[in-house]
């Protein structure tokens, strides 16, 4: 793991269960209206990390790609609030973030993870964990961890000491 500065953090995950857990870490720090933007190729871990997130959220519900949903939504037990994971990857412009949903689940009270962040720019709050995921090889992947806002900064720095102790 390396800290590039107080807004960034690299890491590279050698396993799919260590992709998972560190999703965990995150997940179980994630509170309402936190915004997470899971950025990177087809293959590159974002929906193998979004189902750490969940379990760490406190949903019973496995995540899985809402790729042809759009919006998959996971309650968390026991206070119900909802956990929005989205899949930019089909909307193509305004008109389709518009008539997706997505308008509704921002500020709704919920947290979010947004694959494919870049086709929804848009719409994202200005503050968001912006987390970069690299296909290295078949067993590693790099992660790069980028908080612009107060509230990501926050997130980021005690994300850093639950899952690496510093």
């Amino acid at each position: 793991m390396a800290i590039l500065d107080e807004r960034t953090v690299d890491f590279i995950s050698t396993s799919v269960e260590q992709t998972v857990r560190l999703g965990v870490r995150l997940g179980e720090l994630l509170q309402a209206d936190d915004c997470l933007c899971l950025s990177g190729e087809l293959g590159a871990g974002k929906t193998v990390f979004a189902r750490g997130v969940g379990r760490g959220w406190g949903s019973t519900v496995r995540v899985t790609s809402p790729t042809f949903t759009l919006i998959n939504e996971y309650p968390r037990l026991p206070d119900g609030r909802i956990l929005y994971h989205v899949d930019g990857y089909r909307l193509e412009g305004e008109g389709d973030i518009f008539t997706s949903g997505l308008e509704d689940v921002v500020g709704s009270g919920g947290a979010m993870m947004i694959e494919w962040p870049e086709r929804v720019a848009s719409v994202l709050p200005a503050d968001t964990l912006w987390i970069t995921f690299t296909y290295v090889n078949d067993m590693r992947r790099s992660l790069r961890f980028m908080a612009n806002g107060e509230r990501s900064m926050t997130l980021l720095r005690e994300f850093r000491q639950r899952a690496f102790g510093v």
